[in-house]
């Protein structure tokens, strides 16, 4: 899987007009199923993130988890992550997962950051959405759980 996770002081994801999840203090993660992907594929992901320590501590550095601080992930998914760029100006999606897999995967992230006490809103799977966010430091990290 991948993703991107933007460390946010607030965001939230609009469908035809219609916010359907929102945050405050906490991480938006973007996230992309890929084929070789699996549920335990996604239970560590959620585990890693849960624990990276992206928040700031009472001296001022990064020391926290999201575990730790209390916050929310607002969790969308964004198959353009597995976008490939390598020929001509068009990027290619077909590394992406199938989208029946792409959203069982998806959605058990999800459900894997839920059972690790982080609260957890989300986006709709496959819906034209929109994804407002107030970046918080800026604080962007790239995941791939295939790099080594």
């Amino acid at each position: 899987m991948r993703a991107l996770l933007q460390r946010v002081t607030e965001a939230s994801v609009t469908v035809e007009g219609e916010i359907i999840g929102e945050i405050g203090h906490g991480l938006l993660i973007l996230v992309c199923a890929m084929p070789e992907d699996t549920e335990e594929t996604a239970e560590k992901l959620a585990l890693k993130i849960s624990k990276l320590r992206l928040f700031k501590d009472e001296g001022g550095k990064m020391n926290l988890s999201l575990a730790q601080t209390g916050g929310a992930a607002l969790v969308v998914s964004q198959f353009t992550l597995a976008a490939d760029t390598s020929r001509g100006n068009r990027p290619g999606f077909s590394c992406a997962a199938k989208p029946d897999m792409a959203e069982a995967l998806y959605t058990h992230f999800a459900r894997s950051l839920t059972t690790l006490d982080i609260p957890v809103q989300t986006g709709r799977f496959g819906a034209d959405m929109s994804v407002a966010l107030v970046n918080d430091g800026p604080v962007t990290l790239w995941l791939d759980s295939a790099a080594p």
